[in-house]
């Protein structure tokens, strides 16, 4: 049997579109997350129920509906129109974001309480012992959920071909509209996952294993 290898120009254009969408949706995410997960161990209640809400909204609920609600229901209430690519760079952003917290809450929360008395009786602010002490040892516990997430997030992408994103899933689905070759199509579109996320696990698993060393 002779593969149809005809999909491939617009499958690599589909990839790069979801490395970016993975790439910088994920790097918000991370901002978000970081400031939710911080916000969720705040002694402060109304921070932290604040924080508290929004992550499990976020984790309660389909990512697709995120998708649909972001993109048609938040611009129908306003009467205006949003970008698809802004959706979901905006989506996985927030997403990612929502389990990113709960990475960077039981990081944080691993680390010995012991650490922020040490910090604070050597004279450190509260800031300064978690930017200096507490930081560095719970980022070593986060770099492997982390990079689960990223790779959550990178097949999550697939689902943006439901408002016409035009990364890899949706690639693929116009060029089997037109030529019909669906096995050799989808064939190609799960080799190119595969591509990335073996890579990653392995890079990943490889990380782990020296950071059990250190």
């Amino acid at each position: 049997m002779d593969l149809d290898f005809g999909a491939l120009p617009f499958l690599v254009e589909g990839l790069k579109l979801t490395l970016i969408i993975t790439l910088v949706g994920v790097f918000f995410g991370s901002i978000i997350g970081s400031i939710l997960g911080l916000m969720k161990i705040s002694r402060f209640k109304l921070i932290k129920a604040l924080s508290i809400v929004f992550v499990e909204i976020v984790r309660g609920t389909p990512l697709l509906a995120q998708i649909f609600f972001i993109h048609f229901g938040i611009p129908g209430l306003l009467g205006m129109r949003f970008d698809p690519l802004y959706t979901g760079i905006f989506v996985i952003a927030i997403n990612s974001g929502a389990y990113i917290a709960e990475i960077v809450r039981g990081g944080v929360q691993s680390i010995d309480r012991g650490q922020m008395e040490a910090g604070r009786s050597l004279g450190l602010t509260g800031i300064q012992t978690m930017r200096h002490i507490i930081w560095p040892q719970a980022v070593k516990v986060m770099i492997p959920p982390f990079g689960n997430q990223f790779i959550i997030s990178l097949k999550d992408t697939s689902l943006l071909s439901s408002i016409a994103v035009g990364e890899l899933m949706y690639q693929s689905r116009m060029y089997t509209g037109n030529t019909f070759s669906y096995f050799d199509t989808f064939l190609l579109v799960c080799l190119f996952y595969l591509a990335i996320t073996i890579p990653a696990t392995i890079l990943l698993r490889y990380t782990e294993r020296r950071l059990e060393r250190s």
